[in-house]
């Protein structure tokens, strides 16, 4: 096996570890979630196998997992890989896509939280690797509280997990998180409405710093600092009761979600203009929203 070949693997099964590990903590949340506030049994991760393409060649797939429960109204934990050839219009907005004559591979986590409580902020997170004649990781994760109160940067929720994130960062080059925040600021902005979708975190793409080890190192940081930290804010508000007024208001914030996931976000590009799951992508959507 050649060392690109082995990085592909070695980036793959991590992936899938995060996964696993994930999902093992959200479903300890629901397990935990308990009357008067939760009913209902404990919700399960459903994982449903998928491939690319028609079957007659091998173009990869991925798993995806999906969880309806008492605490988690639905949350999508997916794993990808895939592989093929990026169409002559796409190609070109892909770095190294014209040199690979399109071709390209693509590993990573995808995940996207909606929970019952509106004391609860939703929550992304993302980490991958592609690969045309370049080869490179990409990612982050952002909070958004969806209640006004909780919306101001001092908000206790945001300090963490912006701490969290910062922590990831400097342990491998403490410009990172400067540097990454303010371009998750900049990506997680509905431009139409001139206003952030939430409180933010760090967002990076197409990061190569020329050691492959030392950017899978932070890539993997990256995940376990997103995966301690959000079980943490969550399994704080639990306990926390809630109002049909705030209910309410979880409902309207959604909408933001569903207008920047559909207009800005570049996952859902992606996957949609490279054959990925249609189920898996837009499984992003919450379950219920209004627009007032």
């Amino acid at each position: 096996m050649d060392v690109l070949e082995a990085r592909k693997e070695k980036a793959a099964n991590w992936f899938r570890s995060l996964q696993d590990d994930i999902i093992s903590r959200f479903e300890a949340l629901e397990d935990d979630a308990s009357v008067p506030l939760y009913h209902g049994e404990a919700g399960r991760f459903e994982k449903k196998a998928w491939t690319r393409g028609d079957g007659s060649e091998d173009l990869g797939g991925g798993t995806m997992g999906l969880m309806r429960g008492k605490f988690f109204e639905k949350v999508g934990v997916h794993f990808s890989e895939v592989k093929g050839t990026f169409s002559e219009a796409f190609r070109a907005q892909i770095p190294g896509a014209d040199q690979s004559d399109g071709r390209f591979w693509a590993s990573g986590i995808s995940l996207i939280a909606h929970l019952h409580n509106p004391r609860v902020p939703a929550v992304h997170m993302n980490t991958r690797m592609l690969v045309t004649s370049e080869s490179w990781f990409g990612g982050g994760g952002d909070l958004t509280p969806v209640l006004d109160y909780q919306r101001r940067a001092d908000f206790e929720d945001t300090l963490d997990f912006h701490a969290a994130m910062k922590g990831a960062c400097d342990a491998h080059n403490p410009a990172y998180h400067a540097e990454f925040k303010a371009r998750c600021d900049e990506y997680f902005h509905l431009q139409h409405r001139d206003e952030p979708r939430g409180t933010g975190g760090i967002f990076y793409d197409r990061h190569n710093s020329g050691d492959w080890d030392k950017d899978f190192a932070f890539t993997q940081d990256v995940g376990r600092a997103f995966a301690d930290v959000y079980t943490r804010i969550a399994r704080r508000r639990m306990p926390e009761s809630w109002s049909a007024d705030e209910r309410e208001e979880q409902l309207v914030c959604r909408g933001r979600y569903v207008e920047f996931n559909l207009l800005y976000d570049r996952g859902t590009t992606f996957g949609l203009k490279t054959g990925g799951n249609i189920e898996s992508i837009l499984s992003s959507m919450p379950p219920v929203v209004k627009w007032p």
